[in-house]
């Protein structure tokens, strides 16, 4: 059963990784596509999924509250009788480095408020598509 255990664990990891992924790639790629003309960046559900994922990290982050990946991860390596930032594997090992530092909680708000605030405006400036809404006829 702790393979089980480690192997959903790891898997958790890399979800936790590419959700990091996308959140930060997604904002340069949303401004290359802007001045490159690219019409896929003004999707409209690529770009609500982007503010949406950043906003919870951010909230996640000002209330104090654990990511629950992390804390899914953490739970699934102890039942599986492993320290979670110690867990053996290579892929486990080099994303627990890309992903966890050693910085002070307020470091991390601070960054990732600001993030959003980064996020929010391009979701102004670089606006993304959504449906004209129909004017109903007067009655």
């Amino acid at each position: 059963m702790q393979p089980l255990f480690s192997s959903v664990a790891d898997a958790i990891l890399v979800l936790h990784a590419l959700l990091v992924v996308f959140n930060i790639g997604a904002l340069p790629v949303i401004w290359v596509g802007y001045f490159r003309d690219w019409h896929w960046v003004r999707n409209r559900y690529f770009r609500l999924a982007h503010l949406f994922l950043i906003g919870v990290v951010a909230a996640e982050s000002l209330f104090g509250i654990v990511c629950p990946l992390t804390t899914w991860e953490d739970a699934l390596r102890a039942a599986g009788g492993k320290d979670a930032m110690h867990s053996g594997g290579f892929v486990a090992h080099w994303l627990h480095r890309l992903l966890f530092y050693d910085f002070p909680e307020w470091v991390f708000t601070m960054a990732y408020l600001a993030f959003f605030v980064l996020v929010s405006i391009t979701f102004y400036v670089v606006r993304p598509d959504f449906p004209a809404r129909r004017k109903l006829p007067p009655q």
